[in-house]
């Protein structure tokens, strides 16, 4: 079992390549959650996300024969970047099998970072059976993205800086994929402060680690699917499931919904960039998926950055959905002069930014005489949308709701 002296013995490896990152008291998510909130801000470590710290850790603790023939690993994209940077700064060489679906962002920065990128793979799990292949046929020292014993001991040194900062911490709320980074944070955090709470989250679509916790033992979920790439794994691993088992307190999932909702947050509020994986223990925390206290010290550990830019303009437009924040609707209108003015005229009335407007007067399931319009909004919130589809509803339109206006998810005022 990992224990805190392996977490502390990582610590000076660790600095020659990582840097200790930010732990800033948030006005804003104290004052939405009625809790004192800390974000450990590891998307500004080196690489974009925790993964340099256990790629270090690893790799400084391998003998030289081990080194030499070099080393791969298989990674949806932080650990990639971490290993690529790591093996560079001590001179191994490196390859990286990633998904074929990985973000271009990450691909991109894996190779700059030094290492030589393969594609292969619908997701993370057959990444890593090709990596595995290439274990055995060139003879390279396969690197775990999380169910190693050093790797762990390398991302707990996260849990170390919280604790040596703010020692009065009670909750700290850690994503979990393959429980690389949630097993070394909880191993520091419960050896330093036994007392202390470790909430694990999991997005609903690549959720293993609850009924595994119930079962008594792992099970492997035949697919993934999220938003947040970075914790899209079938499973934990072995080792990790040993230390979830011992030292988290609970596990909880998010929807994408609510991710979305926590990296546009962030953002807006903040101006903090996040990746999927990296906002979930906010959107835990915003969701209200764990209980807690009034002024309760919580810690939700941000854990990566890179985030890739097509994806961040789809997460953004989500997150205004589920705030509602944008509503596209469609109705049809009399094909004569002046017909759409009355529609605008309410849109107006009810403070609606219109973004765009389409009409079509050639589809199929409208008469000859009528034209289909489509008109994307902006609006102010849940309410706000009511109010607006009341309205039109009200003078005779009939209104179908493309996009938002089911009520939202979020708590944000």
């Amino acid at each position: 079992m990992l224990e805190l002296a392996d977490v502390l013995a990582a610590q000076d490896r660790v600095a020659e390549t990582s840097r200790e990152t930010p732990l800033v008291y948030s006005n804003t998510f104290s004052d939405i959650t009625g809790a004192d909130v800390h974000l450990k801000q590891e998307m500004l470590q080196r690489t974009g996300s925790f993964k340099i710290r256990g790629a270090t850790n690893r790799i400084a603790t391998l003998p030289e024969a081990d080194r030499d023939p070099g080393v791969v690993t298989a990674s949806a994209g932080n650990h990639a970047q971490g290993v690529a940077l790591a093996a560079t700064r001590m001179g191994v060489d490196s390859k990286v099998v990633m998904p074929e679906g990985a973000p271009i962002s990450k691909i991109q920065a894996t190779e700059d970072y030094g290492a030589e990128v393969i594609l292969h793979g619908v997701d993370y799990d057959e990444a890593a059976e090709h990596a595995r292949e290439l274990e055995r046929e060139e003879g390279r020292y396969y690197l775990p993205a999380f169910d190693d014993w050093e790797v762990m001991a390398g991302q707990g040194t996260i849990g170390l800086e919280i604790y040596d900062e703010l020692p009065e911490v009670d909750t700290v709320v850690v994503p979990i994929g393959g429980g690389g980074l949630i097993s070394g944070v909880a191993t520091a955090l419960k050896g330093r402060k036994p007392d202390l709470r470790v909430v694990g989250v999991q997005a609903e679509g690549a959720s293993s680690v609850a009924p595994s916790l119930d079962k008594g033992e792992r099970i492997e979920l035949d697919s993934v699917e999220t938003i947040a790439d970075g914790i899209a794994t079938r499973t934990t691993g072995e080792k990790t499931f040993q230390v979830i088992e011992e030292h988290v307190d609970e596990v909880v999932t998010v929807s994408d919904g609510e991710i979305a909702v926590a990296v546009t947050t962030l953002l807006e509020r903040s101006k903090t960039l996040t990746e999927g994986a990296g906002a979930v223990a906010l959107a835990a925390l915003l969701a209200q998926k764990f209980d807690y206290e009034d002024d309760e010290t919580i810690v939700p550990t941000l854990c990566g950055g890179n985030i890739d830019m097509n994806m961040l303009t789809t997460v953004i437009m989500r997150g205004l959905v589920e705030t509602g924040r944008y509503l596209r609707i469609r109705t049809v209108l009399p094909d004569r002069p002046g017909a759409l003015d009355g529609l605008i005229d309410i849109i107006s009335e009810k403070e609606a930014n219109i973004y765009a407007i389409q009409h079509d007067r050639t589809s199929r399931d409208i008469s000859m005489s009528a034209t289909e319009v489509e008109i994307d909004l902006e609006t102010r919130g849940d309410n706000h949308v009511v109010a607006l589809l009341d309205a039109l509803e009200d003078a005779g339109y009939e209104i179908e709701v493309l996009e938002g206006g089911d009520g939202g998810t979020s708590m944000l005022p």
